[in-house]
């Protein structure tokens, strides 16, 4: 009995000093070593230089992009491939994959929050050597050993590496959905392009069909100008080749308005073989699209949101590195049934209790802590040099297409001036060859201009088209990165955002 109540007490001071260490890293894990962060200054302009003149005006809120900002073009056509994109764009399911392997992740280091807890169940049964050394001529040499053990181990966070790690995923996978919601815009942006650059084609195409039927009755005109001797053979033939050419470049718009249409059905996740396009002309303007302050332009486009995060996670990773330095605690009790027989394995007398801590320090290991440590400093300088070059970069989109809008905005005045002038020339030309004052060579030169002039007014329309969707997607395309810190990394049911 008295070595009982001795085994019982010694057992009691092992205990109470156990839980008086667990009581002291709990309190301890309040400090967590590392930087704070704080985001990096970047340079950011009081205005954009290019806007153009007529938007200077103040936006109301209703002005500002939204979230379908495709919707502003206001064609329904747009509108319902733009739709099918969320579905069944194969490059943002891959993304999503890989923002769902990052949210796993989180959830993964998380887990070292909280205890690991294992359990099983063991039976064995031993026969002992009669002639080992000490051994009792009346001692049993078989044997059964059946144990249920229960055993936990848990590392208290005492210098916040776990916390920096979890720190450090849950940034990465805020990057990985700000990549998401990148490509997701940069997918959007690229079949609002390839549409509007279709129907510049199709307009072209339209374009060269009335050429085509145009230069078809000057041909009968010239041909009886000859058969009535009034025109000579060289006009016939300045005549047919000007209408062959013109039928050769309508061939090649088709052509290129086909690679086009195969290009929007692979963004819309459609075979090219089972998917068409209507043909319509282009007779849309760019609409006015409100670029906001520069200011804001670095919470509203998803790639600098997801250099923004790379920053956080880099200097969680500091962090981490400095954790090393400092011992780790380890805390593993355990606890369970052992008996020799089935009949008395869960009864009292045969449980077992074991409460044990360890601290263990890295005392030398040649520099390699101090290496990880500066190596994790230098990515974090890495990821600052790439944020500020990022903005410096959507700064240069913005301005590239607001001066392009804002250019291409005086050409198409200047073009649609030189295209009534070319018809205007044609017309006297054309009257000049009937009247017998000129020749064919004239009239020649007057449809090469006017047709030139033409074509070149509906590809500027085009241009200023895909010019204003690229300033859209410049301008973040109605991105908002609260909506991104918004979602939890956490849960399994998260809402990504722009679905």
């Amino acid at each position: 009995m008295i070595g009982l109540r001795r085994s019982h007490r010694a057992f009691g001071i092992r205990s109470s000093w156990s839980g008086a260490l667990f009581v002291g890293l709990l309190l301890l894990s309040g400090c967590a070593v590392g930087p704070r962060y704080s985001r990096p200054s970047a340079p950011v302009p009081t205005d954009y230089k290019e806007t153009p003149q007529n938007w200077k005006p103040a936006q109301t809120a209703d002005q500002t992009l939204r979230e379908k900002w495709w919707e502003i073009y206001q064609d329904p056509q747009l509108n319902a491939l733009e739709e099918k994109v969320n579905i069944s764009n194969q490059s943002l399911k891959a993304a999503q994959a890989q923002f769902e392997q990052a949210r796993a992740t989180v959830r993964y280091n998380r887990a070292d929050y909280y205890p690991t807890v294992t359990a099983g169940v063991s039976a064995t049964r031993e026969r002992l050597s009669q002639n080992r050394p000490l051994a009792i001529a009346s001692s049993v040499t078989t044997t059964n050993d059946l144990v249920i053990p229960v055993d936990m181990s848990y590392e208290p966070d005492v210098w916040g590496r776990v916390r920096r790690t979890v720190e450090a995923a849950r940034a990465d996978a805020q990057a990985t959905l700000a990549d998401l919601e990148s490509v997701r815009l940069s997918v959007r942006a690229d079949l609002a392009v390839d549409y509007f650059q279709a129907r510049e084609l199709d307009a072209e195409g339209q374009l060269l069909d009335s050429t085509v039927s145009s230069y078809t009755k000057q041909l009968e005109l010239t041909n009886n100008r000859y058969n009535g001797g009034v025109a000579s053979q060289v006009d016939v033939a300045q005549a047919q080749t000007q209408l062959e050419t013109a039928r050769a470049q309508a061939i090649d718009v088709r052509e290129q308005r086909t690679q086009f249409e195969h290009a929007i059905a692979v963004l819309i996740g459609e075979p090219a073989s089972s998917f068409s396009l209507p043909v319509a002309s282009l007779n849309a303007t760019p609409p006015l699209i409100p670029p906001g302050l520069p200011s804001e332009l670095l919470e509203r486009r998803p790639d600098i949101a997801s250099s923004e995060r790379q920053m956080v996670s880099a200097n969680a990773r500091i962090g981490i590195a400095k954790a090393a330095y400092f011992p780790l605690f380890n805390l593993g009790p355990s606890a369970g049934f052992e008996s020799t027989t089935i009949v008395n394995w869960l009864s009292s007398p045969s449980a077992f209790v074991s409460v044990g801590a360890s601290a263990v320090v890295t005392a030398f290991d040649v520099g390699r802590r101090r290496a990880a440590s500066d190596q994790a400093r230098a990515f974090y300088d890495q990821s600052v040099a790439s944020y500020r070059q990022n903005v410096l970069t959507a700064y240069q989109e913005v301005e590239d297409n607001l001066a392009a809008l804002r250019l291409l905005e005086e050409e198409a005045n200047t073009e649609t001036a030189a295209v009534n002038a070319a018809e205007h020339s044609l017309a006297l030309s054309n009257n000049r060859y009937k009247g017998g004052v000129t020749t064919y060579l004239e009239v020649i030169t007057a449809q090469t201009i006017a047709l030139a002039d033409e074509r070149t007014a509906v590809q500027i329309s085009g241009r200023r088209m895909v010019d204003s969707v690229l300033l859209i997607k410049a301008l973040g395309g109605g991105f908002d990165a609260a909506s991104l810190w918004a979602v939890k990394m956490e849960s399994r049911t998260a809402v990504t955002p722009g679905q």
